[in-house]
Protein backbone atom coordinates (compact mmCIF):
# COMPACT_ATOMS: atom_id res chain seq x y z
CA UNK A 1 0.00 0.00 0.00
CA UNK A 2 1.47 3.34 -1.07
CA UNK A 3 2.22 5.89 2.14
CA UNK A 4 -0.66 8.25 1.91
CA UNK A 5 0.50 11.78 3.54
CA UNK A 6 -1.74 14.81 4.11
CA UNK A 7 -2.32 17.08 1.64
CA UNK A 8 -0.20 20.00 3.05
CA UNK A 9 -1.53 22.71 0.40
CA UNK A 10 -4.82 21.88 0.74
CA UNK A 11 -5.24 24.34 3.68
CA UNK A 12 -9.37 24.42 3.28
CA UNK A 13 -9.61 20.73 3.53
CA UNK A 14 -8.21 20.88 7.26
CA UNK A 15 -9.72 21.30 10.60
CA UNK A 16 -6.37 23.07 12.23
CA UNK A 17 -6.08 26.30 10.06
CA UNK A 18 -10.07 26.32 10.59
CA UNK A 19 -9.93 25.74 14.18
CA UNK A 20 -7.05 28.07 14.71
CA UNK A 21 -9.12 31.16 12.76
CA UNK A 22 -11.85 30.25 14.93
CA UNK A 23 -9.39 30.77 17.85
CA UNK A 24 -7.40 33.54 17.11
CA UNK A 25 -4.72 34.08 19.52
CA UNK A 26 -3.09 33.62 23.23
CA UNK A 27 -5.91 35.98 24.49
CA UNK A 28 -8.91 33.81 23.40
CA UNK A 29 -7.88 30.68 24.75
CA UNK A 30 -6.88 32.73 28.13
CA UNK A 31 -10.44 33.54 27.34
CA UNK A 32 -11.91 29.98 26.87
CA UNK A 33 -9.87 28.92 30.19
CA UNK A 34 -11.47 31.49 32.98
CA UNK A 35 -14.52 30.57 30.67
CA UNK A 36 -13.88 26.76 31.64
CA UNK A 37 -13.50 28.23 34.94
CA UNK A 38 -16.71 29.10 35.71
CA UNK A 39 -15.76 32.79 34.86
CA UNK A 40 -19.35 34.83 32.93
CA UNK A 41 -19.13 38.51 33.00
CA UNK A 42 -17.34 40.71 31.26
CA UNK A 43 -15.86 42.66 34.36
CA UNK A 44 -15.11 39.71 35.81
CA UNK A 45 -12.96 38.48 32.61
CA UNK A 46 -11.29 41.81 32.94
CA UNK A 47 -10.55 41.37 36.71
CA UNK A 48 -8.91 37.41 36.46
CA UNK A 49 -6.96 37.96 32.84
CA UNK A 50 -5.62 41.38 33.49
CA UNK A 51 -6.38 42.04 29.54
CA UNK A 52 -7.72 45.49 27.73
CA UNK A 53 -11.18 46.09 27.88
CA UNK A 54 -10.89 46.48 24.14
CA UNK A 55 -8.76 43.24 23.48
CA UNK A 56 -11.88 41.32 25.57
CA UNK A 57 -14.35 42.92 24.02
CA UNK A 58 -13.12 41.96 20.31
CA UNK A 59 -12.00 38.44 21.96
CA UNK A 60 -15.48 37.80 23.04
CA UNK A 61 -17.15 38.92 19.88
CA UNK A 62 -15.23 36.74 18.31
CA UNK A 63 -15.62 33.58 20.35
CA UNK A 64 -19.64 34.03 20.19
CA UNK A 65 -19.49 34.66 16.12
CA UNK A 66 -17.69 31.36 16.16
CA UNK A 67 -20.25 29.65 17.92
CA UNK A 68 -17.63 29.19 20.83
CA UNK A 69 -19.66 31.10 23.31
CA UNK A 70 -23.17 32.34 23.77
CA UNK A 71 -23.95 35.56 25.29
CA UNK A 72 -27.20 35.24 27.61
CA UNK A 73 -29.03 38.08 29.97
CA UNK A 74 -28.52 37.63 33.34
CA UNK A 75 -31.91 35.40 35.16
CA UNK A 76 -31.29 38.17 37.53
CA UNK A 77 -30.63 41.22 35.96
CA UNK A 78 -31.62 41.27 32.57
CA UNK A 79 -29.27 44.68 31.93
CA UNK A 80 -26.31 42.35 32.33
CA UNK A 81 -24.73 40.00 30.23
CA UNK A 82 -23.09 36.56 30.85
CA UNK A 83 -20.99 34.90 28.30
CA UNK A 84 -21.51 30.45 28.61
CA UNK A 85 -19.31 28.00 26.61
CA UNK A 86 -21.96 26.25 24.10
CA UNK A 87 -21.17 22.47 22.78
CA UNK A 88 -18.59 23.89 20.35
CA UNK A 89 -17.16 25.48 23.00
CA UNK A 90 -16.78 23.15 25.47
CA UNK A 91 -15.78 20.40 22.93
CA UNK A 92 -12.07 22.59 23.11
CA UNK A 93 -11.75 21.17 26.66
CA UNK A 94 -9.74 17.85 25.54
CA UNK A 95 -7.28 20.35 23.23
CA UNK A 96 -7.15 23.22 26.05
CA UNK A 97 -6.04 20.62 28.36
CA UNK A 98 -3.39 18.50 25.45
CA UNK A 99 -1.67 22.43 24.92
CA UNK A 100 -1.73 22.81 29.02
CA UNK A 101 0.21 19.39 29.65
CA UNK A 102 2.41 19.92 26.62
CA UNK A 103 3.28 23.08 28.34
CA UNK A 104 3.80 21.95 31.69
CA UNK A 105 5.77 19.52 30.18
CA UNK A 106 8.11 21.44 27.94
CA UNK A 107 7.87 25.08 28.94
CA UNK A 108 7.14 25.00 32.64
CA UNK A 109 9.24 21.50 33.00
CA UNK A 110 6.79 20.85 36.06
CA UNK A 111 3.28 19.76 36.73
CA UNK A 112 0.90 23.03 37.27
CA UNK A 113 -1.41 23.47 40.66
CA UNK A 114 -3.77 23.03 40.73
CA UNK A 115 -3.79 19.84 39.16
CA UNK A 116 -6.88 18.65 37.27
CA UNK A 117 -8.61 16.06 38.89
CA UNK A 118 -10.96 13.21 38.70
CA UNK A 119 -14.35 14.11 40.34
CA UNK A 120 -14.95 11.02 41.18
CA UNK A 121 -11.91 9.71 42.92
CA UNK A 122 -9.94 12.83 43.20
CA UNK A 123 -7.17 11.58 40.80
CA UNK A 124 -5.05 13.53 38.59
CA UNK A 125 -5.95 13.05 35.01
CA UNK A 126 -4.13 11.17 32.76
CA UNK A 127 -1.89 12.89 30.03
CA UNK A 128 -3.93 13.34 27.14
CA UNK A 129 -3.16 11.00 24.08
CA UNK A 130 -4.30 9.49 20.97
CA UNK A 131 -6.23 6.59 21.53
CA UNK A 132 -7.28 3.75 19.11
CA UNK A 133 -10.95 2.98 17.95
CA UNK A 134 -10.21 0.42 20.97
CA UNK A 135 -8.74 2.64 23.32
CA UNK A 136 -5.52 1.84 22.45
CA UNK A 137 -3.20 4.64 23.32
CA UNK A 138 -1.15 5.11 19.78
CA UNK A 139 2.64 6.72 19.74
CA UNK A 140 2.98 8.68 16.11
CA UNK A 141 4.53 5.23 15.07
CA UNK A 142 1.14 3.76 15.02
CA UNK A 143 -0.65 6.44 12.86
CA UNK A 144 -1.27 6.94 9.26
CA UNK A 145 -3.49 8.67 6.65
CA UNK A 146 -5.85 6.87 4.49
CA UNK A 147 -8.07 7.90 1.93
CA UNK A 148 -11.92 8.68 3.09
CA UNK A 149 -13.33 7.03 0.29
CA UNK A 150 -11.24 4.11 0.98
CA UNK A 151 -12.69 3.65 4.59
CA UNK A 152 -16.63 4.63 3.69
CA UNK A 153 -16.05 1.74 1.22
CA UNK A 154 -14.51 -0.79 3.79
CA UNK A 155 -17.61 0.25 6.14
CA UNK A 156 -20.76 -0.46 3.45
CA UNK A 157 -18.50 -3.86 2.97
CA UNK A 158 -18.99 -4.78 6.13
CA UNK A 159 -22.73 -3.61 6.84
CA UNK A 160 -23.42 -5.75 3.57
CA UNK A 161 -21.88 -8.48 5.56
CA UNK A 162 -23.60 -7.94 8.47
CA UNK A 163 -27.21 -8.34 6.57
CA UNK A 164 -28.58 -11.64 6.88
Amino acid sequence: MEKLREPLGEIALCGLPLALEAMGERWSFMILRAAFNGVRHFEDFLEALGIARNILSNRLSRLVEAGILKREHCADDRRRIEYRLTPKGLDLLPAMLALRQWGEKWQLGVPSNPVLCDARDGKPIAPIGIHAHDNRVLSPADLMWRDRAELDAEERESVVRKIP
